[in-house]
């Protein structure tokens, strides 16, 4: 089988799984004081030393958690809750994860906040549109900074830029671009950043959340673990895995973007000949593919690939189970457009290869007769 789904997952990285195997004899709890603790402790502390090294940040401002959607509710909900006092109006895109959305839609519904949700144009989420949809109680912020069913970049740059001059948070999604671009959030005005280790061959149910200051009400409550910030006594192994997939990714981000480049530009090369049209913005990160066929069912596609042997999506993998319509390509195309029942997602890692895609190119074009 073939696996060509990696923005839903990544298989663990041999550093992940030698990290995690080494560690598998240190059983301690890093809260408590004796001997065993003191060890799981010390690994704990150089985890979060690396990952903070990594993003040009220091120790303080890395708070593990158990992946992406939990991170991105400490922010948002945990910021805003804390604040509403200062204002109630958030702003996001109609382009984010669920795990933003859901977590925006609640705080509306639940407290009586306000959010503005920003449309693309020409395909595109524009900053300046960000700009003029600020106000004085503007508290919050929330833009992701790859999308997980395009690959399209978002302008985060720009964003933290105008945002320099006005009291609102800034929360970046980075859960698709962190181990993929590099990303410093000091440089960029980021506020909050999330992050899910599975996505950059990372083992699944841990994450981290960048906060430049821990001033949010906890979404976990109990233990004092994680300076009082988020309660549950840590997941040491998957810290550790997750640290040297990180490390690992860091060290190759030139070469693993241009080896997913190779992969894209290779794909489109081999289904030339063939009616398909591609759902991206000029300025997209090659790991995600997102590819409509005119007059083909997705749904019979993503099924009669899977007999062959090929993993591949329509989209986000939270909706999993039944192929729905992409929120994010309605968003971009309306929802009438036939793309919503023609396109699928294919996405790759630095462990694909390009015989891997001559194979699925060759596979896809005997399954649409091309």
């Amino acid at each position: 089988m073939i696996y060509l789904d990696n923005a839903a997952t990544t298989p663990l990285s041999a550093a992940a799984i030698k990290a995690m195997t080494e560690a598998l004899t240190v059983f301690g709890n890093p809260s408590s004081i004796h001997g065993h603790g003191r060890e799981a402790s010390k690994l704990l502390r150089q985890a979060r030393a690396e990952i903070a090294q990594i993003l040009h940040t220091e120790s303080r401002h890395i708070l593990f958690t158990s992946g992406g959607t939990e991170s991105n509710n400490t922010a948002i909900k945990g910021y805003a809750l804390r604040h509403q006092d200062r204002g109630k109006h958030i702003i996001t895109t109609a382009i984010e994860h669920h795990a933003v959305l859901e977590t925006v839609e609640y705080l509306v519904e639940k407290f009586g906040f306000e959010a503005t949700v920003i449309q693309p144009v020409d395909g595109q989420i524009r900053a300046i549109d960000i700009q003029q949809a600020l106000r004085p109680d503007t508290i919050l912020v929330s833009v992701m900074a790859v999308n997980n069913e395009t690959g399209d970049l978002l302008p985060i740059k720009e964003i933290g830029q105008l945002l320099k001059d006005h009291p609102a948070a800034f929360h970046v999604d980075a859960v698709q671009a962190i181990g993929k671009v590099p990303l410093y959030p000091k440089e960029l005005g980021i506020d909050f950043l999330s992050a899910s280790a599975h996505k950059f061959h990372g083992p699944k149910g841990v994450g981290f959340l960048y906060a430049d200051r821990m001033d949010f009400d906890r979404f976990l409550h109990g233990g004092d673990q994680e300076e009082k910030h988020r309660a549950g006594t840590e997941n040491l192994l998957s810290i550790l895995g997750m640290t040297a997939a990180l490390s690992e990714s860091a060290e190759h981000l030139e070469e693993n973007l241009a080896h997913a480049q190779l992969l894209k530009d290779r794909l489109l090369t081999d289904l030339a000949g063939l009616d398909f049209y591609v759902n991206e913005s000029p300025s997209s990160l090659p790991y995600v593919i997102n590819l409509g066929f005119p007059q083909q069912k997705n749904d019979l596609l993503l099924l009669q690939l899977d007999l062959k042997g090929f993993s591949v999506s329509t989209g986000s993998a939270c909706t999993a189970g039944t192929v729905q319509p992409s929120h994010v390509l309605q968003a971009l195309y309306g929802d009438d457009s036939e793309r919503l029942g023609e396109s699928i997602r294919i996405s790759t890692s630095d462990q694909n290869t390009i015989e891997e895609i001559d194979y699925f190119s060759k596979t896809l074009k005997e399954i649409l007769g091309g």
